[in-house]
């Protein structure tokens, strides 16, 4: 399910990861504003992310920034969702 050369569409990730319940809300809040990629503002929800990129994530109330680890093939429970990502702290 990954895309040519290790990249996956931002949309399906974020789904992937379980940040949101379907990807039609990611695709939403990406088209919104509500999502920034390696400190740029982000509104295509087909986008290519890979290992290594930098997500801020504004939803639920809250702003999250995350590294994406790995790209995933499925959105599967919630503990295989967090090995998609690490959270990065206020201090990094």
């Amino acid at each position: 399910m990954t895309e040519a050369g290790g990249a996956l569409r931002l949309d399906k990730w974020l789904f992937h990861a379980r940040l949101f319940r379907s990807r039609g809300l990611a695709a939403e809040r990406i088209e919104g504003g509500g999502v920034r990629l390696n400190g740029q503002p982000c509104r295509k929800p087909g986008r290519s992310v890979k290992p290594g990129d930098r997500l801020v994530v504004s939803a639920h109330g809250r702003v999250r920034s995350l590294t994406v680890l790995a790209l995933g093939t499925r959105r599967g429970p919630a503990s295989e969702a967090q090995t998609l990502y690490a959270e990065i702290g206020e201090g990094e």
